[in-house]
């Protein structure tokens, strides 16, 4: 009795953890879409950082995984843990969508965004 309870309780999570993935992918879709639907600013000067750009692209959630970093021609963002599979893909993800990219460097590993000139 107890057995099939937990597993009725198990599938509930499961199917809870499907919806939310759906919910996240069509979350990122109608960002994307808004931000390419915003009107581009009068001047660079009166937008971000480079640091406060992509910084700000992230959830809360996700950001308290991350160390953002300025260096001379970047912003890099390093993860403070292991990020797990799941959380990877949502961090290159939104690092994509700010014009980064991932660089694969064994323990030096990070990701990195190309300062606005």
């Amino acid at each position: 009795m107890e057995e099939s309870k937990i597993n009725e309780l198990l599938q509930r999570i499961d199917q809870l953890l499907n919806v939310l993935k759906m919910v996240v992918t069509d979350l990122t879709e109608i960002s994307k879409d808004l931000k390419a639907m915003r009107p581009a600013t009068a001047a660079p000067s009166e937008g971000p950082s480079d640091l406060n750009r992509v910084q700000n692209a992230f959830p809360p959630e996700l950001k308290a995984l991350l160390r953002f970093e300025e260096a001379d021609d970047f912003v890099i963002v390093k993860p403070r843990r292991f990020l797990g599979s799941e959380n990877f893909a949502k961090i290159a993800s939104i690092i994509r969508d700010v014009g980064g990219e991932y660089i694969s460097a064994g323990r030096e590993s990070h990701f990195r965004v190309k300062k606005k000139a």
